[in-house]
């Protein structure tokens, strides 16, 4: 019991293992697995709504069908900017690209006319305006310089910040002319749902901060963002300093969002800001923090947000922004992964030796239970600290393990009851077995008659290989011997009645129909005195007697089913065939030849390669059995060298039949037979029984 114990724990802790390590590998379908779940715990309590100053001035559907069809112009966007500035904003960051020149202005048109792209710079210079740029792989232009200074302390963070393969970026004239610039790109893996947000990015040599941070940078009047990297000088990133404000970043400088559903009230459709009355905002926008951007679907800035709702982009930014002014944070730091695998681990174990030694039934209640407290304690660290502990994987794993270990046991336990199956078909064929548990009806006395060939056979020497052999080795060589025997029985579909001492009983077509019974029958005869000839090889090597054994087959008519008695029975088969065979088999020792057929199964098996061997007078019958030798298979017989030998057999037989001598035809078979080492004694043991060919003949 212990070994099995042992063994089953061995089992569940390489799945743990094997577990452990696709966990490190983190492929995409875990990493979906585990945000998917801080999406859902999000969903079930977001972040609490906070009253801070900070506004959206939302390009709507609303604004397009009043003001028109986007691009606006800039002289339209300067109004925005003038206006924004007016009313008290303490900060004005535009969500929105302006790469190129205004299409719309009159100077591009009219000389003299008046330049749009000059008025809207003039408006971002005279407020605290902030434009965005984003990441544009296609793009070959990239970023020169931030508008904010860094600071940075530890080593160099620049290699761990998202890189900036190429950007889009406003035009130099309003670059230059607004007070920052920042990122607007809301993440570096394009996943649909921004999760993450990078405040840092790198173009190789310079720092640049998202449109978020230097939005804040602005509205706080800093000039300088610190970057405070790990004390341990790897040159990651620990936290981000905007004037007092200290923000926790992952080693990569991002930061995990934390949604809330915004208030409507924190947005500003962008028509009411262009109206008449739009002083009418000042409480709304003074002292507040303004990003301008686009909520209108045809403007293509919608994303997905973990909260399961479509939301604009800009809105994201306003959520980090959020963030950073409440002080509430996700985190989710770098042991946090080894945690979760500790976890993993000890919930494997656990449900591993609750299976092992309480069973499956027990254990899944275990499982459950470890499922219920891993989740309550991932629920319970996000609530009240922010954590992001992930309960997906150790959910995921505790399913494996339990289901892995429920297997486990279900296959030892069947490999046990195979075990006692096999040993019981010992004494009883599997095929038979199948069918008494499929048909409890068959456990009863009785027979049928059915067209069987029969199989016997027999250990030649066997009284002088028992006198030279110790009684341990003999019964090994006996079990070795009827191992291989067997084998090739069971493999040409046949029946082993019994194993009576040093001999072996077949039979095929019963229980279940066998097409070309007689067939499979001599193709086991074959196998069986080939795997015969491989074992005395091993047993001559070691010094060992050499075992030859004798065949009889024969097929025909018999009774086969249960019989014994009601207490006591045992599936077998007998009548004349049954003592044909057994007699056949005992004939071997005179007709000096290994495998020996009856008539009827030679006529079944026209194709193998057969010799007539005469008739012979068999213990217990009435007439003399014809017979015939089993040398080979189909390839034999179709070769030239059997086909001489059968015609100079043929020659014999009739010389021997007219009561000739045949002394030439007998030497020629011999020297023909060389092909088959048995042969020569055959013929040889033709001379003493001339009668068996002409048994009307008189012997000479």
């Amino acid at each position: 019991m212990w070994k099995r114990r042992l063994w089953a724990f061995l089992f569940g802790f390489c799945i743990i293992a094997g577990l452990v390590l696709l966990r490190a590998a983190d492929p995409y379908p875990l990493r979906v697995a585990r945000e998917t779940t801080f999406d859902f715990f999000q969903q079930l309590r977001p972040r609490a709504a906070p009253d801070l100053p900070i506004r959206i001035v939302d390009i709507d559907e609303r604004s397009l069908a009043e003001i028109g069809q986007w691009p606006w112009s800039r002289h339209t966007m300067a109004t925005l900017a003038q206006r924004l500035t007016e009313l008290g904003a303490a900060a004005i960051a535009f969500d929105v690209l302006f790469p190129e020149p205004d299409r719309l202005s009159p100077s591009a048109s009219a000389s003299g006319g008046v330049d749009y792209d000059a008025e809207f710079a003039a408006a971002l210079a005279a407020g605290p305006s902030v434009l965005s740029f984003t990441q544009n792989p296609n793009s070959l232009v990239l970023p020169q310089q931030a508008k904010a200074g860094f600071a940075m302390t530890g080593a160099d963070p620049l290699p761990f910040l998202p890189r900036l393969t190429g950007a889009a970026m406003p035009m130099a004239q309003l670059a230059d002319a607004a007070t920052g610039l920042g990122v607007a790109s809301l993440d570096q893996e394009n996943t649909g749902i921004p999760r993450r947000l990078p405040l840092l990015w790198s173009n190789g040599t310079s720092a640049f901060p998202a449109l978020s941070v230097e939005a804040l940078r602005v509205a706080l009047g800093a000039s300088t963002l610190v970057v405070l990297g790990d004390t341990t000088n790897t040159g990651t990133i620990e936290s981000l300093r905007i004037g007092d404000i200290t923000v926790p970043t992952g080693p990569s400088g991002d930061l995990w969002l934390y949604y809330r559903h915004l208030d409507p009230s924190t947005y500003v459709s962008a028509r009411n800001l262009l109206a008449d009355d739009y002083a009418s905002l000042a409480p709304q926008i003074a002292g507040n923090i303004v990003f301008v951007g686009a909520s209108a679907s045809g403007l293509l800035d919608v994303r997905q947000s973990p909260l399961g709702e479509p939301v604009p982009g800009v809105s994201i930014h306003v959520q980090a922004l959020e963030q950073m002014l409440t002080g509430v944070y996700l985190n989710r730091a770098d042991w946090v992964g080894g945690l979760e695998i500790l976890i993993f681990v000890l919930s494997g174990i656990a449900i591993t030796l609750a299976i092992i030694f309480t069973g499956p039934l027990i254990g899944l209640g275990f499982s459950i239970m470890v499922a219920l407290v891993t989740t309550a304690g991932s629920w319970f660290a996000f609530v009240q600290y922010g954590l992001l502990l992930d309960p997906s994987f150790a959910l995921l794993g505790a399913l494996i393990v339990y289901a892995a270990m429920a297997f486990f046991q279900f296959a030892i336990t069947d490999a046990e009851r195979r075990r006692i199956r096999n040993a019981f078909a010992h004494y009883v064929a599997p095929s038979l077995l199948t069918q008494i548990e499929n048909n409890a009806e068959s456990l009863r006395l009785g027979g049928d008659m059915r067209e069987l060939t029969v199989m016997f056979s027999d250990v030649r020497n066997f009284s002088t290989i028992s006198e030279k052999t110790a009684p341990t080795d003999l019964v090994r060589m006996l079990n070795t011997l009827f191992g291989v025997l067997g084998a090739a029985i069971i493999e040409q579909m046949g029946t082993i009645d019994k194993f009576m001492g040093d001999a072996v009983m077949a039979f095929w077509n019963a229980p279940v129909d066998v097409e070309r019974h007689a067939l499979r029958a001599c193709q086991a005869a074959l196998a069986m005195r080939e795997a015969l000839g491989q074992l005395n090889q091993t047993n001559l090597s070691q010094g060992a007697e050499p075992i030859a054994i004798g065949i009889g087959i024969a097929s025909g008519p018999a009774l086969v089913g249960n019989m014994g008695f009601e207490a006591r029975f045992d599936y077998s088969c007998v009548g004349e065939t049954v003592n044909v065979a057994s007699r056949l088999e005992g004939a071997c020792k005179t007709v000096l030849y290994d495998i020996l057929v009856t008539r009827e199964t030679r006529d079944a098996v026209a194709e193998l390669a057969l010799l007539d061997a005469g008739s012979i007078a068999l213990k217990g019958m009435s007439e003399r059995e014809p017979i015939h030798l089993l040398l080979g298979p189909e390839a034999l017989a179709t070769s030239a060298q059997f086909a001489s030998l059968a015609e100079c057999h043929d020659r014999l037989l009739l010389a021997l039949r007219a009561g000739e001598p045949a002394l030439a035809e007998i030497a020629e078979c011999r020297a023909l037979a060389a092909f088959d080492t048995r042969l020569p004694a055959f013929y040889d043991a033709i001379v003493t029984r001339r009668a068996d060919f002409a048994p009307d003949m008189p012997t000479n």
